[in-house]
């Protein structure tokens, strides 16, 4: 019974996705469509078809890398809502190495040098969150939330002027030479190797939180920042040193949506993957390797929108509604814990109290052994 609970409790992602799924097939239903064939087309056409699932990939790309860049300070307790912002920054910076640097350089290497800019890139964005909230408390939410506003018109501001490519119609980069284009993974497709990178962090980060002293430190410094302190820990570098990190995958993701798919700068080139990113890692509970699987399941809604208007003639605004209602229920299944909850309490209360009517018996027996004793 007490694992039936728990799993219930830690499902809860899922019922939150299934409740989001329920009332936005009522909106469907409003909107004259069938619900069953305007799903069926969007998660076929979104998973099951070759170029559906090719774009899937190029929209899990980004939010995979946004999702673990919430989910890493957040495993220390910090809350990261400036992926967006890293995100821009990152592509400065790796633009900037794919542009200005020498041309002699092998082209792998030289993206391998790109992708280190955009990690620097995001990370020093991360940085001042991360210093502000471990030496002046100043809280890292509203910081990094109103970062993202500066990193977006930072980044308008190079491509509207400094970076503005000869003779643009529209503010943009130069666009960098193929050398540099990340390799395809899938022929024909857009699909390119950053989303296979992002797996390959999410997998390297589910082994540190679960193996490594580092993810212990974390965690510790998350949960219960005065024990840590009492253990020898150094809280304010923790804390620099998660959004730091974080900071940089979000900027390693902003670099691979240039370098993987646009292949310059644009003024707003974001489409809001860094906000994606906290519903991923809620989605997923900091849990690195769900957060793979929320950024495939949230990048299939987007590219199975135009497939489901296309097939039934649903409207692209109402899987946006339907993103908003897996927010609104993935927020809301954030407040349900089992351990904080009312069946919880019961079931502590009713071993309690089996455990004292055990104690009740026993000394009743005791006694009635020494009864018969002469």
């Amino acid at each position: 019974m007490l694992a039936a609970l728990r799993a219930v409790y830690l499902l809860k992602g899922v019922w939150a996705i299934l409740a989001a799924l329920l009332v936005g097939s009522i909106l469907i239903r409003l909107g004259d469509s069938n619900p069953i064939e305007a799903y069926q087309a969007l998660f076929t056409g979104a998973f099951f078809e070759y170029h559906g699932f090719a774009t899937t990939l190029v929209k899990m790309s980004p939010m995979l890398l946004a999702g673990l860049a919430v989910a890493l300070p957040l495993r220390a307790g910090q809350f990261n809502i400036g992926a967006e912002g890293q995100i821009y920054l990152g592509a400065l910076f790796a633009t900037w190495a794919a542009l200005y640097l020498p041309d002699v350089l092998p082209g792998w290497l030289h993206i391998i040098i790109c992708s280190l800019a955009g990690m620097i890139g995001g990370g020093l964005w991360g940085l001042i969150p991360g210093y502000l909230k471990a030496v002046h408390n100043v809280n890292e939410v509203i910081v990094t939330l109103l970062m993202n506003y500066i990193g977006i018109n930072l980044v308008s501001y190079f491509v509207s002027g400094p970076m503005l490519a000869e003779g643009a119609p529209y503010p943009y980069s130069d666009e960098i030479r193929e050398a540099l284009w990340l390799p395809y993974i899938l022929p024909g497709t857009d699909a390119h190797l950053g989303v296979v990178i992002g797996i390959i962090f999410a997998i390297v980060l589910y082994y540190v939180f679960k193996r490594t002293s580092v993810g212990l430190s974390l965690a510790t410094v998350g949960h219960n920042p005065a024990a840590a302190r009492y253990a020898g820990m150094s809280v304010r570098r923790h804390i620099i040193l998660s959004l730091v990190l974080g900071g940089a995958l979000a900027g390693l993701a902003g670099t691979y949506e240039v370098l993987g798919l646009k292949y310059r700068l644009f003024h707003m080139f974001s489409a809001g993957y860094g906000f994606d990113g906290i519903v991923v890692a809620l989605l997923a509970e900091g849990n690195p390797l769900l957060v793979a699987a929320a950024a495939l399941f949230l990048g299939g809604l987007r590219s199975g929108a135009n497939i489901m208007q296309r097939a039934v003639g649903v409207p692209t605004t109402a899987v946006e509604a339907i993103q908003g209602l897996v927010v609104i229920f993935v927020a809301a299944s954030v407040a349900f814990r089992y351990e904080s909850s009312y069946l919880a309490a019961a079931w502590r209360r009713r071993k309690v109290m089996d455990a004292a009517l055990a104690a009740e018996r026993r000394e009743a027996q005791d006694k009635a052994e020494e009864a018969k004793q002469p």
